[in-house]
Order: structure tokens, then C-alpha cells, then sequence
């Protein structure tokens, strides 16, 4: 078939489709030019049949027409070859193409089969065999594609840039209260129980405040002995007396304020009031008007919960990402939407054989007093670098098991596998630690297409190499087995 004809039938097909367009939008068609008058004109005058975007971008127009920056399109005369490389490559590479004289050194299948030949031939379709050009299958390791397979795949790049890689544990778990903010009031000595304030369970009280009244024999004795030293006139102006005294009431678990009034007032209480010794929540009340409460018997038990511990399981593969002081968002079911942030204060020594986790505790500040005892929660720990590391997106690492590499974008079509070490993973990035640089631009999607594509080139030329080895040695083998 002949330029011409070839012109002729794609300006064609152009004006079939571009008037079936129009109609079906009930537009007037412009008027379009026969593609044969064009033909019979070009070959005259050489007058175009169709208009192609400057840049060599596959679009096309009839008529005369401009890009959105004001060029105009190239005007493609009859006489023009037509084929699909031409329309994929942008003309500056086309001319510098056209105008070089590089030498052809083989035909390949045109189906990529692995069958090459040194003189043009068609296969068994009638398909002509592709040329191969000197430099075309240069041994520099990079991947040469064509622009316009490059825009059909949807090839897109990035650069590798430093950003702080996240890498959150997530863990579910339960409020507790601070062991080292609970106090008991519990009597030392036999007593009674004279007088209860009007305190319940789960009532807030403050440091100081009256909980009960106690009578007791054992201090009210203390309590007489250590007056009767103090107002002595023998004893009242020497200092070491009296603090032994002193401190058998303070043995006794009797309150500051108590032994403070007593020497205020130097007369022996009958009973003595009992103060709440910090600010919390009563958790236990088992003090009651009358009773009879002996040595060790607990009659309250009061809570600060202004300061909780979140005690959550972290599975045990996650357990080498975490240590003691990295920060914490705790959410709680019970307030969707509010997040309370902590420290891990604590990793405890031992793994649950059966669930295979390990308890790690959380220090959270409860100022408002939301958080309760037992409440469910779920915990997301930071553990990521608290630095900004190099890193590129995880859909442009190709991972074959032992290796992991990445395409550099060089531009113009060309592209550079480049093996990487990463390191860590964490929203949607992941860590180089070697083998780029911060600003090189990788490839993030169709990366895969890239490297079929590499894997194929590399298939040819390791076939074109043992057939061009056969050739040379007559008496070799001439199938892939080395069988004859």
C-alpha cells in the first residue's frame, strides 16, 4: 500500500467519525473536505487532509485549530507516512529521528516473539518485522518508552522527599485507678464509731474533709500521756520531751488536724474526728454509727482519679516498636469523638501465653474527671521517628521477596531501576535508607507496566544474543533445549 492510500484512509476514517458526531448531537457538521480531492490535491500542491497537536500528542482536528496556549497545530499533508510510533513520539523527536542516518541492525517479531531476522520480513499474519536502530537496545539499564504509552498507562511520578513516618499501634483496653493515689482509713487500735458525716460510696470528698468520729482508749491514753508531758512545768520547755508521746498518736493513724487541736486546746478529746487524707471519690464505706471496729478493719477506702492509668494489650509482634515515654491517644467508647493524651509509663515484664500480648500502661490526666474505673477504651500509640526521614510512597516499591527497587523517572520516556533498602512503613510511605536521593523522582503508579516492559526488551535481547551466537557457530543447536 502507498503513502497516498494510507493518507487517504486515515483522513477517512477521521471524516466518518468526526460526521457521525455531529449528527448525533444534532449539530451542523463542518464542511469537511473529501478525503480523495485531498489526496489528488496533495499530491499536486501538497495541500493537508488533517491537523495534529504541535507537541505530538495523540489529537487530531480537520480543520485548523490551536492549543489552549496559543499554537497552532501542525498541518499533515497527504504525502505524510502514517504509523503509530510517529504519532506516539512528540516531533522534536520524530525530526531528530528522521534526520539521523543510525543504522538498523535487526528485525524483531512484530507479536514479540523471541524470532529476529538481520533482512525485513513479514510473519505468518502478514505483519511487517519491527526495525531495531543502533541505541535502541543500549546496555545503560535504563527503560526507554514512548510518550505516548507513557500518557495510555497512566505512568505517574513523585519525588522522594523527608516526612515523618507514622506508624501507629493499636491496642483496646481499661481505666485503672492509680495505686499510688489510694488511701484507706483503717484503725489501729480497737474503736468505736461514734459519728458518721454524710459521706456514700462514690461521693466526692476533699483532703480534710469530716468523715467520722472515733472513740478510742488507746488514744485518748496517748492523747493524755502526751498533753500531760507538754503541760508539765518540768518538762514543757525542754524540746525532746513529749515527742515520743507525740508520736505514738501519730503511730495510732490519729490526723494532723486532730493532734494540732489537741495542743491548741490542751484537754483529752472524748472522740476524735477523722478527715479525708487527699481529694478523690469514696470507693468503699463500711464505717456505721456504733459499731465496733478492730485493729486493721478498713471503714473507708477513698480514690484520686484526677490522674488514671490506661492499661491496654499490645500484641506481641508490635512489642519491639514501643518503649516507655512514647505518646498516646487514648479514645474512650463512652466519649466518641474526644481523645485524651498520655505517656506509656510502664511496659510490663511478661507476655500472656494464651493471648500472646503484654500489658502496657498509660498515664492520663483525668482533670475533668471523665474517665472512670473499668471504662473500655482503645489506644493508638505513635512510634514513629520523631526526625523527618527520606521516604516514597509504598505503591512505588517493586518487591520481588529478596529485593526491593524503585523507577527513577529520568524524563523523556527514560526510566532507571534502582535497588533500595527500606526501612520503616507507616500511612501509606515508606522508609529509604539507601539508594536515592531527597528530589528524585520516582514512579508511583504503572510502575509494574514499566517493569513488564524491561523484562520484555530483556527477553529479546537475551534471544537476539543466542541467535546471533548460533549464527556464528554453524555446528550449534539450533532449538532452545540443545537438542537437534
Amino acid at each position: 500500500m502507498t503513502r497516498l492510500s494510507l493518507a487517504g484512509i486515515a483522513a477517512a476514517i477521521v471524516a466518518a467519525s468526526g460526521a457521525a458526531f455531529f449528527t448525533g448531537f444534532g449539530l451542523r457538521p463542518q464542511p469537511i473536505v473529501s478525503p480523495l480531492a485531498s489526496a489528488a490535491r496533495a499530491a499536486d500542491g501538497g495541500a493537508p487532509i488533517y491537523f495534529q497537536d504541535p507537541d505530538g500528542k495523540p489529537f487530531y482536528s480537520l480543520t485548523p485549530k490551536r492549543t489552549a496556549d496559543g499554537r497552532d497545530y501542525r498541518a499533515v499533508p497527504a504525502g505524510a507516512e502514517v504509523s503509530f510510533d510517529e504519532l506516539e513520539q512528540p516531533a522534536d523527536m520524530k525530526t531528530a529521528h528522521t534526520k539521523s542516518d543510525r543504522k538498523i541492525k535487526y528485525y524483531r517479531n512484530p507479536m514479540g516473539l523471541p524470532d529476529t531476522s538481520p533482512v525485513p520480513k513479514k510473519d505468518s499474519m502478514g505483519m511487517d518485522y519491527i526495525p531495531v536502530y543502533e541505541g535502541d537496545d543500549s546496555d545503560d539499564g535504563l527503560v526507554n518508552l514512548s510518550l505516548g504509552k507513557i500518557q495510555r498507562t497512566g505512568v505517574k511520578s513523585e519525588p522522594a522527599t523527608l516526612r515523618r513516618i507514622r506508624m501507629p499501634v493499636r491496642a483496646p483496653g481499661t481505666i485503672q485507678l492509680d495505686e499510688r493515689r489510694i488511701s484507706v482509713i483503717a484503725m489501729r487500735a480497737e474503736s468505736y464509731v461514734q459519728k458518721v458525716a454524710d459521706v456514700t460510696t462514690s461521693s466526692r470528698v476533699a483532703k480534710g474533709q469530716a468523715l467520722m468520729e472515733i472513740y478510742s482508749p488507746a488514744v485518748s491514753s496517748a492523747a493524755a500521756e502526751y498533753l500531760a508531758t507538754i503541760t508539765s512545768k518540768t518538762t514543757a520547755g525542754i524540746e525532746p520531751y513529749g515527742r515520743g508521746s507525740r508520736q505514738r498518736l501519730v503511730n495510732l493513724d490519729v490526723p494532723e488536724p486532730a493532734i494540732a487541736e489537741m495542743e491548741k486546746s490542751r484537754v483529752v478529746p472524748i472522740t476524735v474526728q477523722w478527715s479525708s487524707p487527699r481529694d478523690g471519690i469514696v470507693l468503699q464505706r463500711n464505717a456505721i454509727e456504733g459499731m465496733r471496729a478492730q485493729p486493721g478493719d478498713v471503714l473507708f477506702r477513698i480514690a484520686d482519679i484526677s490522674q488514671v492509668w490506661a492499661i491496654v494489650d499490645v500484641a506481641e509482634r508490635d512489642l519491639g516498636s514501643i518503649q516507655v515515654g512514647q505518646l498516646v491517644t487514648v479514645r474512650a467508647r463512652s466519649y466518641p469523638g474526644r481523645e485524651f493524651k498520655g505517656a506509656i509509663g510502664v511496659i510490663y515484664p511478661q507476655v500472656n501465653k494464651e493471648t500472646r500480648t503484654a500489658r502496657v500502661r498509660i498515664e492520663l490526666t483525668n482533670a475533668d474527671l471523665a474517665l472512670l474505673p473499668d471504662m473500655y477504651l482503645d489506644a493508638e500509640i505513635d512510634t514513629g521517628n520523631a526526625a523527618p526521614v527520606l521516604s516514597v510512597a509504598e505503591s512505588a516499591v517493586l518487591d520481588t521477596g529478596s529485593r526491593q527497587a524503585v523507577l527513577v523517572d529520568k524524563g523523556q520516556g527514560r526510566f532507571e531501576p534502582r535497588e533500595v533498602k527500606l526501612g520503616r512503613r507507616g500511612d501509606g510511605y515508606v522508609e529509604i535508607r539507601d539508594g536515592l536521593a531527597e528530589g528524585d523522582a520516582i514512579v508511583t503508579s504503572a510502575n509494574f507496566l514499566i517493569d513488564a516492559e524491561s523484562n520484555l526488551k530483556a527477553a529479546l535481547k537475551g534471544f537476539t544474543e543466542a541467535g546471533n551466537a548460533q549464527g556464528a557457530d554453524p555446528t550449534a543447536d539450533r532449538t532452545m533445549g540443545g537438542k537437534p
